[in-house]
């Protein structure tokens, strides 16, 4: 399957490290960087409501990101540091 490939690219796009990205998604109070680094290798998958927060970080449809038929698109979104409020 290419989801752990795939969330790896986007969290590497978006130019965050596994705690940035949980911050980033605003998941902070159920997610831990121990779960990041279990999807990213494929040890486990997100829930849907993670997915979907991926696929709109990503600006893609949720289908392109689960679905192992498609690919990422090139063009994501540039790599930029995350500042949180």
């Amino acid at each position: 399957m290419k989801l752990a490939k795939k969330l790896l690219q986007i969290r590497e796009a978006l130019g965050l490290s596994q705690n940035g990205l949980i911050e980033m998604l605003d998941l902070p109070d159920t997610v831990k960087q121990r779960n990041v680094s279990a999807w990213e290798t494929g040890y486990r998958e997100p829930n849907l409501l993670t997915l979907t927060k991926y696929a709109k970080a990503a600006n893609i449809c949720l289908d392109v990101l689960v679905g192992d038929e498609y690919d990422l698109p090139e063009s994501l979104p540039p790599k930029k540091t995350y500042h949180p409020h």
